[in-house]
């Protein structure tokens, strides 16, 4: 059984006092910006064993797709932002070529246009430079397994048969990490400045400084519900273990891609919130994901976990972030893209949503409550903010991965597709998506105007008061 209360009817007259609205419950679309999907940064020749698609014939010589954004945080300066990529490819034996970076990007909402930016200034860049990106190594070899960085050769056949190719020089030399080796999802910025970011090959938590070099060995996910290796199995994996765990001690209880999708922080910084994408094997419950809190101060699981709920057994997470020390924002969607309209998407995206959860908020079966914050298939733009000429008002963001959001206050909040390029095609059928940028206008996503939304149990919420305890509503830190 699962809850959900649906918080987004509750913005209707917010959103509608100036326009007549088609619904009551469309969050509104404030503003957006698009990063050309061919953007390229420098470094090793790229997808020599990925697939084309999309009319992009790969590989990339000499240089690394910018793509795949999957988590982002504030950036040096206000309005910059560092998004992070994810394993590259989409898989690990076709991503060994690809970098794990983070870039730092500016989106101009008045131009509608993104541009890179010096991760330490904030200084627009004419093109990505090593000043615009963080790169993550491991030159203390405190990875325990063998890397990419290790090997003379890349691991696997390139694409389309033939020799094996030597690891780039580069590589070998600064021990890069790659998408063969880790695929990080999710990340947050501690109090120290140094960086964690949840892996979903472990799954692990990745530890790092704030220059993207690995602290400490790779910290992965005890099994805290004893949940047996595989359905109907009687074999208890003291871990959490994925099919492409490199050290992989038993059989298999999650999935492969079936992560660390999701981390939040919470709002006073000292402790993450780890979900995974996918159900564990052993849950007889299919639509049930675990979150599962760490502490940054002890560096170690705390043993507490939490159920969320999704809406069907396909369906996945995007991204976790906090609101308050027990409140979180999720992205829900389906595996579908595109317009249903359109006959040539046989698998259109319908589910693509925004939900709030607060981990002292549980139905009969101990599941998280749900509350829809947003939907991402219906958001009000009566402006024509996305100038796409549309007469009906109506903006989708129908694609297959949406992996990014972020707080920016009490009513705004800044949402990221994941473009998997080049395969990706939810906007235009058969053209690679383009990295979209949008804020949204949505109900308040806490009380903090005395009004507790109906709920009847909400007071002020810590981590959003001013400097002199004043409620104000800012978001929570990264």
């Amino acid at each position: 059984m699962k809850s959900i209360r649906p918080l987004g009817a509750l913005v209707a007259s917010a959103l509608c006092s100036a326009f007549a609205c088609h619904t009551a419950s469309a969050a509104e679309l404030l503003d957006r910006a698009v990063l050309n999907a061919h953007s390229f940064a420098p470094g090793p020749t790229s997808g020599q064993y990925a697939s084309g698609a999309n009319g992009v014939v790969l590989p990339l010589i000499d240089k690394q797709p910018v793509q795949g954004f999957s988590a982002v945080l504030r950036g040096p300066v206000a309005g910059t932002y560092l998004v992070m990529c994810d394993n590259g490819f989409g898989a690990k034996g076709n991503s060994p070529d690809a970098l794990l970076r983070v870039y730092a990007l500016k989106p101009d909402f008045e131009t509608g246009q993104v541009h890179p930016v010096n991760r330490f200034t904030g200084d627009v860049l004419n093109d990505f430079t090593p000043d615009s990106y963080i790169t993550l190594r491991d030159p203390w070899k405190k990875v325990p397994f063998a890397i990419v960085a290790d090997g003379t050769n890349y691991p696997g056949t390139p694409t389309g048969g033939g020799a094996p190719i030597p690891v780039d020089g580069s590589i070998r030399a600064n021990r890069l990490l790659t998408g063969a080796d880790f695929d990080i999802e999710s990340f947050r910025r501690a109090a120290d400045g140094t960086l964690w970011f949840g892996d979903e090959f472990g799954p692990y938590l990745l530890h790092t400084d704030g220059q993207g070099r690995v602290l400490e060995a790779p910290i992965p996910l005890p099994n805290f519900r004893n949940l047996p290796s595989a359905p109907g199995g009687t074999e208890i994996n003291p871990l959490i273990q994925a099919v492409s765990n490199p050290v992989r001690t038993l059989a298999a209880n999650l999935p492969d891609s079936g992560g660390f999708e999701g981390m939040a922080l919470n709002a006073s910084g000292n402790k993450l919130y780890a979900l995974l994408e996918k159900a564990v094997i052993g849950d007889p419950n299919r639509t049930r994901l675990l979150i599962s809190e760490f502490s940054l101060n002890q560096k170690r699981y705390t043993g507490r976990t939490f159920s969320y709920v999704i809406d069907a057994p396909a369906n996945s997470i995007g991204d976790m972030t906090a609101l308050t020390d027990r409140e979180f924002v999720i992205i829900e969607r389906d595996q579908g893209q595109g317009d249903a309209a359109d006959p040539r998407q046989t698998n259109p995206a319908r589910l693509k949503k925004l939900f709030r959860i607060d981990l002292d908020d549980v139905d009969a079966n101990g599941n998280l409550v749900k509350e829809e914050v947003a939907d991402l298939m219906n958001i009000y733009d009566p402006r024509d903010v996305a100038a796409d000429g549309r007469t009906n008002t109506v903006f989708t963001f129908p694609f297959v991965t949406i992996e990014d959001v972020l707080v920016l206050d009490n009513h705004r909040l800044l949402v990221i597709n994941d473009n998997n390029y080049p395969g990706s095609a939810g906007r235009s059928f058969g053209v690679s998506d383009n990295d979209e940028f949008v804020v949204l206008n949505v109900a308040p996503l806490l009380d903090c105007d005395g009004d507790d939304r109906g709920h009847g149990k909400r007071g002020k919420h810590a981590g959003w008061q001013d400097k002199d305890g004043r409620e104000n509503c800012r978001p929570a830190k990264d």
